[in-house]
């Protein structure tokens, strides 16, 4: 995990690669949830017997789920000793999803600060995540995350 001390170091370390995340499971229990959250309950996601003879040979995740672990793994890369009083997700900027996650594959994601903006209601942070999947040369996904940090 990298620590900053306040948003001035974070500001400084601008396209700066922050390291990688442990990694996660991506099982099919919680494929079945995420299905079960989102009420997407595709074949390729929730059906194993079936998607044993389809195109990936198992059930894999949903490209969403993938993308939604980006606030555990953003957690568990970056800190700030002297925290905003409050950090929103604000959006993307670019969601690729390059590669299906198998069940029971382990992702991990790499984050680099692309850019730190000051705005009128805080600090835009952009940041780059490339989520690998153990043993795969191709990443599950590449995206653009921006977070609001208030001050």
């Amino acid at each position: 995990m990298r620590v900053f001390a306040d948003i001035n170091e974070v500001l400084s370390a601008e396209g700066e690669h922050l390291g990688h995340t442990d990694w996660v499971t991506i099982g099919q229990d919680r494929i079945s949830l995420f299905a079960d959250a989102t009420e997407d309950h595709q074949w390729i996601h929730v059906d194993q017997e079936r998607a044993a003879d389809g195109p990936f040979g198992t059930t894999i995740a949903h490209g969403f789920l993938t993308l939604s672990l980006l606030a555990h793994f953003s957690q568990s890369i970056i800190s700030v000793t002297e925290k905003p009083s409050m950090s929103v997700n604000y959006g993307l900027n670019k969601v690729r999803f390059l590669q299906p996650v198998a069940s029971g594959s382990r992702v991990r994601d790499g984050v680099e600060i692309v850019s730190v903006k000051e705005t009128p209601k805080g600090y835009l942070v952009c940041t780059r995540h490339t989520v690998e999947i153990e043993g795969s040369e191709r990443p599950a996904l590449v995206a653009e995350s921006l977070g609001l940090w208030v001050p």
